[in-house]
């Protein structure tokens, strides 16, 4: 019997994949009604709405709308067009003018797409409302990184700029009274830059970069080659009689010179920067504007306008743009500077001291957008995941898939709780506990006394930035192989929602930069051994009472994963008794394993406790069994089924219908 062959297909016939629809990660239940046909909606990202149900007062709509409305513009095709040109389109050096001469004016393309991004980020406060102090009643830091969490992917690496130049506002902001000293006008160009760099208006805003690398010792800065001197009365006098005493803006430029060359600098196109160079008394820090003024003038184009001044770049060439694997879109780049003129800040010699107020900002940042990358990697893998057929039936009911999924979801909460919990410290460290902290669902994670939340900060920091940042490069490749051969390519059609590919590259440099995985457990090691922290023993007076508190309040379902905990802290505790520093730093990585799972394993089951969730419960569970070493269970076929819609309800956030997968 002859059999009827099928239509061929064509470009324009046959089989063609539904796109899948990805929905806001972040929903208000009132800002969106429900139809008569319709459930209210929820949010995607359902560990992110529990987190700021922690950490926040109830009712604090100026945050949750903030988030609300943020999570649909983050989708919106209007803005992903922007990363999409962004992505596309590099920067470009163009170091020369026509004729050959150095190109101080404008050597540096960016493209429209870029600009507008950090327009929108400005606009919306990503950095901005952590420094709006008149809101006294939340923590500004969670507001802050809900924003950024939401961003991170469509903002398409300006998230980079805005986390140095909210490092960098930290640090002038401790520096705002200082007096001018032998510096005339440090106070006023320092309160200027502050101000634009917490400011919301996008003709006014500046971003900042942070020049540390140097080609002597990446991460470690004792060898840096830079240098910086005191301009002479002759030196100072001849650039103002040259009209090169003053910034882009007006403001006055520091009285110090710097030389030398910088290997690694992103956020090259910011408005200023904070370095590191040596001066007679040891490693010290600089503020430095990125132009300053040449001492011409434009005439104005019409008559009822006043001139402007031109500017070029404060004795800074761009060598060359680096060529990288990923974050495409980000200016980073080789510079050397002659006669950058700049203004020390703090102290001589206490570079280190001062530049830790932005690392300890920029190693939150880069813990929590590696977590923000892997939160839109699982939303695209959820979204294919409804609307992929696989051998006549969707993904979403594919019971291997959904285990898979449930998995990898776990890991990302764990991760994500453990970013906010570092941000929410941050803001404890920075804001009255009484006032933000106090009837909320946190109240047990913050420490009430403010040297205990720094010195807790200052342990957890450096082992979050390890172990979030790894996880995410692991868990966003698990993302990119849900999706197949599509994971694989570079898709920037459709705004580029489905270009895990370039989420994966850009997501890869987190474990490096900012320190990589060695030097955040041997910073670990330096905060174990200072003697000035925690009565002399950080770890067994701070640490472990913090955790074994959390553990007290969990629900008494939670038994035997407490008691894994538990194993665990004594663990940690018999590695660094009576260890001496070599010891600890050969067993670094593994003391940051340790200190990582005890954190995420009390933030599980914490949470779960206080937003009761069956959910939840079986994340916090199945989380800290995978930490735990044991014999593996044997699955009674009876139980599949009922396993089977759990990962379901982990992975997408709703049992829906379950049809045949019930029959297992």
């Amino acid at each position: 019997m002859t059999s009827t062959l099928a239509a061929p297909s064509s470009s324009t016939e046959g089989f063609f994949q539904a796109l899948p629809s990805i929905p806001p990660q972040y929903t208000v239940p009132e800002s969106t009604p429900a139809s008569p046909k319709k459930a209210i909606p929820v949010s995607d990202d359902r560990v992110l709405a529990r987190i700021l149900t922690l950490y926040l007062p109830r009712n604090i709509s100026p945050v949750t709308s903030h988030v609300h409305h943020f999570s649909r513009l983050a989708l919106h095709p209007s803005v992903l067009v922007h990363s999409v040109d962004a992505e596309s389109n590099h920067p470009v050096l163009k170091p020369l003018t026509t004729f050959g001469e150095e190109n101080k004016n404008d050597p540096l393309w960016v493209t429209t797409g870029w600009n507008a991004l950090k327009a929108i980020g400005y606009r919306e406060g990503v950095i901005a409302v952590a420094y709006a102090k008149e809101n006294t009643r939340w923590n500004r830091r969670v507001h802050e990184f809900a924003l950024g969490h939401l961003w991170s992917c469509t903002a398409t690496m300006t998230g980079c700029p805005m986390s140095m130049t909210d490092g960098a506002a930290t640090l002038l902001s401790k520096h705002l009274s200082d007096p001018d000293g032998d510096q005339p006008g440090r106070a006023n160009a320092l309160q200027e830059a502050y101000r634009r760099l917490t400011s919301r208006d996008p003709e006014d805003a500046w971003t900042s970069g942070q020049w540390m690398t140097e080609r002597t010792g990446g991460s470690d800065v004792s060898g840096t080659e830079t240098v910086a001197r005191r301009l002479t009365v002759d030196e100072h006098n001849a650039e103002a009689a040259a009209g090169r005493d003053k910034d882009a803006v007006g403001m006055p430029l520091g009285p110090w010179r710097i030389d030398g060359f910088k290997w690694f600098s992103s956020a090259t196109d910011s408005e200023m920067t904070v370095l590191l160079a040596q001066t007679s008394k040891g490693l010290s820090a600089f503020y430095a504007p990125m132009r300053r003024r040449t001492g011409k003038t434009i005439p104005p184009l019409y008559p009822n306008n006043n001139e402007s001044h031109t500017s070029e770049l404060n004795g800074i060439r761009i060598q060359r743009l680096k060529s990288k694997l990923g974050t495409k879109s980000l200016p980073t780049a080789e510079l050397e500077l002659k006669g950058t003129r700049a203004f020390l800040i703090g102290a001589e010699g206490q570079g280190i001291k001062e530049i830790a107020s932005i690392l300890n900002i920029t190693r939150l940042h880069t813990a929590a957008g590696s977590a923000a990358n892997w939160s839109r990697g699982l939303a695209v893998c959820r979204a294919y995941s409804r609307v992929r057929k696989v051998r006549g039936g969707l993904l979403q009911d594919n019971a291997q898939h959904l285990r898979w999924m449930a998995d990898e979801t776990i890991k990302y909460w764990a991760a994500t709780h453990f970013v906010f919990l570092a941000v929410a410290l941050q803001g404890a460290a920075e804001q009255d506990w009484d006032q933000m902290v106090r009837g909320t669902k946190a109240e047990e994670l913050i420490p009430k006394d403010k040297i205990e939340v720094l010195t807790l900060l200052r342990l957890i920091t450096p082992v979050m930035k390890a172990q979030v940042s790894v996880a995410s490069v692991e868990g966003l490749r698990e993302c990119m192989e849900c999706l197949g051969g599509v994971g694989y390519c570079e898709n920037n059609e459709d705004g580029g929602l489905m270009n895990i590919a370039k989420v994966f590259r850009d997501n890869l440099v987190n474990p490096i930069w900012e320190g990589t995985v060695s030097v955040m457990a041997e910073d670990v090691v330096r905060v174990l051994l200072d003697k000035r922290l925690g009565g002399g023993n950080v770890l067994e007076n701070m640490f472990v009472p913090w955790a074994m508190n959390i553990l007290k309040s969990s629900a008494v379902e939670f038994k035997e994963e407490v008691a894994a905990i538990e194993n665990r802290l004594q663990a940690l505790t018999t590695l660094a008794r009576d260890a001496n520093k070599d010891i600890l730093l050969y067993k670094g990585r593994e003391i940051i394993q340790h200190m990582n799972v005890i954190i995420c394993g009390c933030l599980l089951v914490y949470d779960a406790t206080i937003n009761r969730d069956e959910v939840a419960a079986s994340a916090a569970s199945r989380w800290i069994q995978s930490k735990t070493v044991s014999q593996v269970a044997n699955l009674r076929p009876k139980y599949l089924g009922e396993e089977v819609i759990v990962d379901k309800r982990i992975f997408l956030g709703d049992a829906g219908e379950i049809t045949r997968l019930e029959k297992l």
